[in-house]
């Protein structure tokens, strides 16, 4: 099964900041997310964000952070930050 990956305008402007390796890296790791997101395997080191309702998930990529949520056959990115800035 294929999931589609959206982003949100935060996490567009988001990325939009980051620097082009950045940018590149991320996007490799959210592709990986399409085949299956809840599986961690190389390249997505996904964790589960205890108490969101409704649950959302943090991908690793460097020093960098993505959140998400998966809804139907929608992975859902919410936003993309740098690691040290922590979760909202």
């Amino acid at each position: 099964m294929t999931f589609r990956i959206l982003l949100s305008e935060t996490a567009v402007r988001q990325l939009r900041k980051l620097p082009p390796d950045a940018r590149k890296r991320i996007a490799n790791a959210l592709r990986v997310r399409e085949e299956d997101p809840f599986r961690a395997r190389s390249k997505a080191d996904i964790r589960i964000l205890e108490g969101t309702e409704p649950r959302k998930y943090r991908i690793r990529v460097g020093d960098y952070r993505a959140v998400d949520s998966v809804a139907g056959k929608e992975v859902r990115v919410i936003e993309v930050f740098v690691r040290g800035r922590g979760y909202r």
